[in-house]
């Protein structure tokens, strides 16, 4: 199993790396992917990121992870964003684990995925999650999704994720290591 962070310029830093790090400490093979036709890409603070790959170099398995970080320029880069939009779709159809956090569930909410699933985004994006059942919750795993609220709540997605992938050992002994007590 791989776990691919999507990054598109204009990204939430700590949503997209904090996944990344929670990951890589709890051995989960997790590659950062530009969805444009640069490795470097540029967060929503202006900090340059040296992506693994290309979009157009990865090929997604069935066992594999999508993450969608959020930020407002970052979630519009990857919505317009076609061949990520086509990945997404053939991802939802053999309902592949896909998790975004902040305006990233917006997405795949626009795409459909989320009617009669429990979800949850940043506060003001809620119209964009066509038929969920919104949640207040941090993180809400529901189905083959994880969602979750924003960057204040980015550890609590990171370690949801690798619970998902790894056990709930794992991801504790990770926190403890951490110091996070969330």
């Amino acid at each position: 199993m791989k776990v691919y962070v999507m990054l598109a310029d204009g990204f939430e830093d700590i949503e997209a790396l904090s996944v990344v790090d929670v990951l890589r400490r709890g051995e989960v093979d997790t590659v950062t992917v530009s969805v444009k036709n640069d490795k470097v890409v540029l967060s929503g603070h202006n900090v340059p990121v040296v992506a693994d790959t290309l979009l157009s170099q990865i090929k997604v398995e069935k066992d594999d992870m999508i993450v969608l970080p959020g930020g407002g320029k970052g979630v519009e880069n990857l919505k317009a964003c076609e061949p990520l939009k086509d990945l997404l779709i053939k991802h939802q159809e053999y309902k592949g684990l896909l998790a975004a956090i902040c305006a990233g569930p917006t997405v795949p909410g626009e795409l459909g995925f989320y009617k009669g699933v429990k979800a949850t985004c940043y506060p003001g994006c809620e119209k964009e999650l066509d038929g969920a059942i919104l949640s207040e919750d941090k993180v809400v795993v529901d189905q083959n999704f994880v969602t979750s609220r924003g960057p204040g709540v980015s550890l609590d997605f990171a370690f949801a994720l690798l619970k998902l992938i790894k056990g709930e050992e794992l991801a504790e002994k990770i926190k403890s290591g951490m110091l996070y007590k969330g």
